[in-house]
């Protein structure tokens, strides 16, 4: 079972919610993952939501960074209070301290009214400031200080407003080089990172890209109220091989625009972005090419020419026996007997009854497929 977290957090054999409806958990997104990373990952907030220190979450764009401070919010004693998101790079430099800290009126040109900024708002709960490394080194002064003294002043304002407010942060650069060249202040960094945590990229986690995929279609398939489509073998292995440096986002991305592409209830490599269809059909020539040259060579016996052929077609086809039968010219019986009659020696197969047919996938033995 893949453990999620953030909204619903379901873990292998514990189930840790406050809510469980069908409504929340279509509003709350949640982090989906079973391989070790996440399961660490899992552990660790579900230690540190408790407390009431600072949180640092570093971590390669697209890997959940603000799913991860939700859930850090969801599972502490500030849940019921506001969870107020700042993306610190969206806010021009002028306006950062009056947008973080308020401002009264008459302050500066503009200043119409008394106004309370986002910490004011955030009292009671969580703040979460994304990009933190994009504020300036006055912003980050006065952050040192909310910090410290767990008061604010607005803009103009005389006297220090109390505040009861967890500061979480999250970042894609290497605050610590930061620091290091005097773009951001070395008090205040290790002010924010009394709880680091670092998340791991896409693909690092195994598996959880087959989970993420399944979840993404299911999501999309309740939003428009749509049945639950599905991915062919050999769209699936263009998925599942594709290094994804754009982490969980770009994978996202890549179900939604197949889903909206494609007008069948199998979506197929044509209905994937051409990123992903071009390095699988590279891949495959590759393979059939060196079939081609070992076979022009008389370097091995036929019967083993006829082999690797085999294998190579039936794994273009990501193991569908169906489709590689049509491919080779030949019935499906016979396509099986071949199977039977290698896998003592190649790799273990196994039959499973899908949709179109009886399909062979591998079972990993130590031998791959690919010869």
């Amino acid at each position: 079972m893949a453990a999620t977290i953030s909204g619903p957090i379901e873990i292998p054999g514990k189930c840790f919610d406050r809510a469980t409806s069908p409504e929340r958990a279509k509003s709350h997104p949640v982090i989906v993952g079973q391989s070790p990373a996440m399961t660490k990952l899992f552990s660790i907030i579900q230690r540190v939501a408790p407390t009431d220190s600072s949180v640092l979450i570093t971590g390669a764009t697209g890997t959940g960074k603000e799913l991860v401070a939700r859930a850090i919010h969801d599972q502490s004693a500030r849940r019921n209070s506001s969870f107020v998101d700042i993306n610190c790079s969206a806010i021009p430099e002028t306006l950062i301290e009056a947008e973080l800290f308020g401002y009264q009126r008459g302050s500066f040109t503009g200043a119409l009214a008394n106004t309370c900024g986002l910490f004011e708002k955030a009292s009671g709960g969580t703040v979460f400031l994304d990009e933190v490394d994009a504020l300036n080194l006055s912003a980050q002064a006065k952050l040192l200080r909310v910090l410290q003294e767990r008061t604010v002043r607005r803009i103009g304002a005389r006297t220090n407003l109390a505040i009861d407010v967890r500061v979480i942060s999250a970042t894609n650069c290497n605050l610590g080089q930061a620091v290091a060249e005097g773009r951001f202040r070395p008090d205040l960094y290790y002010r924010l990172r009394v709880l680091p945590i670092q998340l791991p990229e896409l693909c690092t986690r195994g598996n959880d890209v087959s989970l993420l995929i399944a979840h993404f279609l299911r999501l999309k398939a309740q939003r428009e109220g749509i049945a639950t489509r599905r991915f062919t073998a050999e769209a699936m292995r263009a998925l599942t091989e594709y290094p994804w440096p754009g982490n969980v986002r770009e994978l996202e991305n890549a179900v939604e625009y197949a889903v909206a592409i494609g007008t069948g209830e199998e979506l197929g490599l044509d209905d994937l972005p051409v990123e992903l269809s071009a390095g699988i059909t590279k891949t495959t020539s590759n393979d059939l090419r060196q079939v081609l040259q070992a076979y022009m060579s008389d370097s091995v016996p036929l019967a083993e020419i006829e082999k690797r052929y085999i294998l190579s077609v039936l794994q273009q086809f990501g193991g569908n026996q169906v489709r590689a039968a049509a491919a080779l010219g030949i019935d499906r019986s016979k396509l099986y007997r071949r199977l039977k009659q290698y896998g003592v020696m190649a790799v273990k197969f196994i039959q499973e009854e899908d949709a179109d047919g009886l399909q062979l996938r591998t079972w990993n033995t130590g031998v791959s497929p690919s010869v």
